[in-house]
């Protein structure tokens, strides 16, 4: 075979955009699977750090995406109209869609998001487009603009996967059910992330003084890259964990204790029973979320230690590698960002179902 027609046979790079990028999680992911990674967009501008720090080769683009005209972004970076090797990725924050109790009126702007990122796909017309979000924007997929951007979609050529998938079935050592939509018009099959086969990875996988995450305390700092940092913990917060039994121990310990359960919780054994729990050993991470760094925000009790998991201990649990540089000012800022992230390794294996169709 001459040097030309094997070149010929290699098909184009597809070339991606991350809309609503934040830390990179996506991103990540994705370039994981073999796919170029061109830009990132995000309205949050302490993500840039972070996303520029490791999503190597790609623009960081600080751009409200309300704001954000179509021809502006064709002409910064030089994509084009109709190119079968476009990825568009839309994983808008989700707070408005969410189960979990947020401030509608501080997270109703929100709702709007996967419309504003419709525009983008409309003009484009890219071979590929990619959406992730919270299983609730599929519940209400009339209010969020999801049935019309379904609807468009398919008129318009493209075979379209809508459905809620479980993260832990795609190497991810975490619980978390996610809406992905994956839409394809280069071909006529409908493309779904290819799940890993064999035994899911647990926390028991991944933390622990065998995978190089030494004991701390509540409280640790750690000032290197590896970021082993853990909330500290008020004294009857403390109190309570220490007598949390270990490997998935939870509230039941001090239900009928007045001086350490909750107000709240006095006396009940019924009801949600995660909040100041510890995570199982070996079973995946309840879902890690931007709080779970506090042990009031849910299961996110070291399994043995009494502390909160660390911030690098959350990472992993989403998959993030070891290496990923985490850039912020504030634990709360750096979790925000690990907690609002796509499982890098479910990216990966929505990239991969894309690479696969495109070969």
């Amino acid at each position: 075979m001459s040097q030309k027609t094997f070149k010929e046979n290699i098909p184009p790079r597809i070339k991606a955009v991350d809309f609503f990028c934040s830390g990179g999680g996506m991103s990540c992911g994705m370039q994981k699977s073999g796919i170029e990674v061109i830009a990132g967009i995000d309205f949050d501008i302490s993500c840039k750090e972070t996303y520029e720090a490791n999503i190597k080769g790609a623009q960081f683009i600080h751009a409200d995406v309300f704001n954000l005209k179509e021809k502006e972004l064709e002409k910064k970076l030089g994509i084009k109209k109709n190119d079968d090797n476009l990825l568009l990725i839309g994983c808008s924050p989700c707070q408005f869609w969410s189960i979990i109790n947020t401030t509608r009126e501080k997270s109703s702007k929100s709702k709007d998001l996967l419309k504003e990122f419709k525009r983008f796909v409309e003009y484009f017309n890219p071979g590929y487009v990619v959406v992730e979000n919270v299983p609730g924007v599929l519940r209400r997929k009339q209010e969020s603009g999801l049935d019309d951007f379904i609807e468009w979609l398919q008129s318009n050529g493209y075979k379209v996967h809508a459905n809620i998938h479980e993260v832990s079935n795609y190497g991810v050592p975490q619980h978390r059910k996610r809406f992905t939509l994956i839409a394809n018009r280069v071909t006529n099959d409908e493309l779904i992330p290819q799940a890993k086969e064999g035994k899911k990875m647990t926390v028991r996988d991944v933390l622990g003084v065998h995978n190089n995450f030494p004991k701390i305390l509540h409280g640790y700092k750690d000032n290197t890259d590896r970021l082993h940092t853990v909330a500290g913990l008020h004294e009857l917060n403390l109190t309570r964990l220490s007598i949390t039994p270990h490997n998935g121990g939870d509230r039941m310990a001090y239900v009928f204790n007045k001086k350490l359960a909750p107000p709240c919780h006095y006396g009940k054994v019924d009801g949600f029973k995660d909040i100041y729990g510890r995570m199982w050993w070996d079973r995946p991470s309840p879902t890690i979320t931007t709080k779970f760094f506090s042990i009031s925000n849910g299961r996110f009790a070291h399994p043995e230690e009494d502390r909160a998991i660390s911030l690098r201990e959350g990472a992993v649990l989403q998959s993030f590698p070891v290496t990923y540089k985490f850039k912020g000012k504030s634990i709360a800022n750096i979790a925000r960002m690990i907690g609002n992230a796509v499982p890098p390794k479910y990216a990966e294996s929505i990239g991969s179902a894309i690479l696969q169709n495109h070969k």
